[in-house]
């Protein structure tokens, strides 16, 4: 592999990560074991578990992980996230939702129960030392916040202190009781690599530039503001006079500002944008160095404000985003170019991210 990615501290003195990092197979193979397999992922509707018996089987991260998992719940009311193949002979498990007694492989009829657990198996009367706990279905780590769902195959950090930002500024909505609305919902597909989406999403500093029309009629650019945490940031967008914003309780840190959008990034793809109607969810998979898929997943709460403020228009955000992005992709390319620098007033955000991506593939 070629030199070490690093990027400096300071974000007066620094410079972005390499330009390779956005195009380079080997990176991005690496960015697939060393962060993405580590990665706390959303993996599902709380909604779509309620009763026991019922499975959902997924893909993590299609394209990119592409690890089989299912949601159970069992008949004591808990909820699981379970490997999805057999421990027999590696056939897939549960191969469409519904509601079960148990789970059956339909190979050679090995049975397991709701939490994973070896049931059965025909034909092994003669086995030693069987069944052993190799027999069962591994679990993994399963937590809900608001609505969602969230997993991980082998997690970096703990789950309470990576979604910890969200929880202190938000949970004041009650987002568990956003229901989802799959009118506003949408997959992209577009042609870049997935960080370079990220980095555009992380500052604010092209607003007046690229959405001078539509989101920045909305939000005062002097005032847009971005803190960073450990496994994550949040861009507070401030409304305009005369635009609409949250009413903040008492106690809130931002009581008194008139925030008309949160814009919530947990590291490494997750997007939790809150406006005054709901949760707009983006979901960054990569599906290739140059390639990702965009999943928007829109939570309401009050559906009457959807079309007002800063959520109020985010199919031509995002037409707006997906073009300036491709066409940085092109120039990212060129062998003229390696690397730039950061606004300090402006880009804590996509710095901040520069240094988590270097101490993962660094």
């Amino acid at each position: 592999m070629t030199s070490p990615i690093q990027v400096e501290t300071d974000i007066r003195k620094a410079g972005t990560i390499p330009s390779r990092v956005y195009y380079d197979p080997e990176l991005y193979n690496l960015a697939r074991e060393r962060i993405f397999e580590r990665s706390w992922q959303l993996v599902g509707d709380t909604a779509r578990l309620r009763a026991p018996g019922h499975v959902v089987p997924f893909t993590l991260l299609e394209g990119c992980v592409d690890e089989a998992l299912v949601l159970t719940r069992s008949n004591d009311g808990i909820a699981y996230c379970l490997s999805n193949v057999c421990t027999h002979r590696g056939t897939i498990v549960v191969e469409g939702e519904g509601h079960l007694q148990t789970l059956r492989c339909r190979y050679h009829g090995r049975r397991f129960d709701l939490d994973g657990c070896f049931k059965f198996m025909p034909e092994f009367d003669e086995a030693e030392d069987f069944p052993s706990d190799s027999d069962n279905l591994p679990s993994l780590p399963l937590h809900e916040w608001g609505p969602f769902f969230f997993s991980s195959l082998d997690p970096m950090c703990d789950f309470r202190e990576w979604i910890r930002p969200v929880v202190e500024r938000m949970d004041w909505l009650q987002p568990e009781k956003f229901q989802a609305y799959p009118d506003l919902s949408q997959d992209y597909l577009i042609q870049a690599n997935w960080a370079l989406y990220c980095d555009n999403y992380l500052e604010g500093f092209h607003v007046p530039y690229v959405h001078g029309g539509s989101l920045g009629d909305k939000l005062d650019y002097e005032q847009y503001h971005t803190e960073t945490h450990e496994w994550g940031s949040v861009q507070i967008g401030v409304a305009r006079d005369g635009e609409p914003a949250f009413d903040l309780p008492k106690g809130h840190p931002d009581y008194g500002e008139q925030v008309a959008g949160y814009y919530f990034w947990l590291f490494p793809n997750l997007m939790l944008n809150f406006y005054l109607w709901g949760i707009s969810v983006n979901i960054v998979q990569p599906i290739g160095p140059t390639t990702t898929r965009i999943i928007y997943q829109s939570y309401v709460s009050d559906a009457s404000k959807l079309g007002e403020g800063a959520g109020s228009n985010l199919y031509r955000i995002e037409m707006e985003d997906e073009e300036i992005v491709e066409s940085a992709q092109k120039g990212v390319r060129s062998r003229l170019y390696d690397r730039g620098r950061y606004s300090p007033s402006r880009e804590k955000g996509p710095h901040h991210f520069h240094r988590l991506l270097a101490s993962f593939l660094g």
